[in-house]
């Protein structure tokens, strides 16, 4: 799996929406799309950084698929202890739970889609579950022409308005309308409004499914099973209320988002972010999924 910051609703904190577009920190701007292609995008960015010094970042896992294309070199990278994996420059990265490590060129001149859960389904026409965990080539979904297009026309608009326009046509020539079974979308309602609460077999003889049906079908759309998704939403909750905080009370944060206990809470982050809470508070940075490495 490629990472990278992105543009989700965790990030809305940072960036001031005008309308459809948004400002954020280090030369960051999202637009948000109208009509119903917003039904499957969180929405579309860029992010232009001057070069600094080189370092590593870890990524925690956002509870979003995304779309990347560097700009700055047709290349993505990603590490595994002392090993670099390098891939091509624009991917697809389905929703994932492991952090990721990536480093600072990368993120010097990108430009990125954050689709909605499930939200793939209408672009690239293969179930989730085979992008979960891992990236792709988009070129290998929608064909060497396509990227290179995209590639070509985001370099040729410097402006960072006009690129937000240039990715949401892109966007709109592969986009199929596809949606969600209605069970799925019910459930993806439900999980996110009260993710510490909600029961899946409840949830699923609601929805008029058997609980084995629903999970089947959840992990073929969204990526991953309900269950874990719904702990990925409780870990993400808690990031963003302790970004949010001077200095986190930890017990207050796990108490606040669902978890049974401190130790609970530090399981969690342990195994989403391979940090404990204490290491992600110092090692935060502006944007609440990336930490220093």
């Amino acid at each position: 799996m490629v990472a990278w910051v992105g543009a989700d609703a965790e990030n809305e904190g940072l960036l001031c929406w005008d309308g459809e577009e948004a400002q954020g920190q280090m030369g960051f701007r999202a637009r948000r799309l109208a009509g119903p292609m917003a039904e499957h995008v969180e929405c579309v960015s860029v992010c232009s950084n001057a070069p600094g010094p080189w370092r590593l970042e870890r990524v925690l896992p956002p509870g979003r698929a995304q779309l990347i294309v560097n700009l700055r070199e047709d290349q993505t990278r990603s590490y595994r202890g002392e090993r670099m994996e390098v891939g091509p420059g624009t991917v697809v990265s389905g929703i994932g739970t492991r952090y990721e490590i990536i480093d600072s060129a990368e993120q010097e001149e990108v430009a990125g889609v954050v689709f909605r859960p499930g939200g793939t389904l209408a672009f690239f026409g293969l179930p989730a579950d085979l992008l979960s965990e891992t990236g792709m080539a988009v070129e290998d979904l929608w064909g060497a022409g396509a990227v290179r297009r995209l590639r070509e026309r985001l370099l040729e608009s410097r402006d960072a308005g006009r690129r937000l326009v240039v990715f949401e046509e892109e966007l709109r020539l592969a986009w199929t309308g596809r949606g969600l079974h209605p069970a799925v979308a019910y459930a993806l309602r439900q999980f996110q409004a009260t993710p510490s609460l909600v029961r899946v077999g409840g949830v699923a003889k609601a929805a008029g499914l058997s609980q084995k049906r629903l999970g089947e079908r959840f992990q073929r759309e969204v990526g991953i099973s309900p269950k874990r998704y719904c702990r990925l939403l409780r870990f993400q909750q808690a990031v963003g209320q302790a970004h949010g905080a001077a200095r986190p009370d930890w017990s207050a944060v796990a108490a606040d988002c669902g978890f049974s206990d401190q130790a609970h809470l530090i399981h969690e982050f342990q195994a989403f972010a391979g940090l404990t809470p204490g290491q992600y508070e110092a090692r935060r940075t502006a944007f609440q999924n990336h930490v220093g490495n």
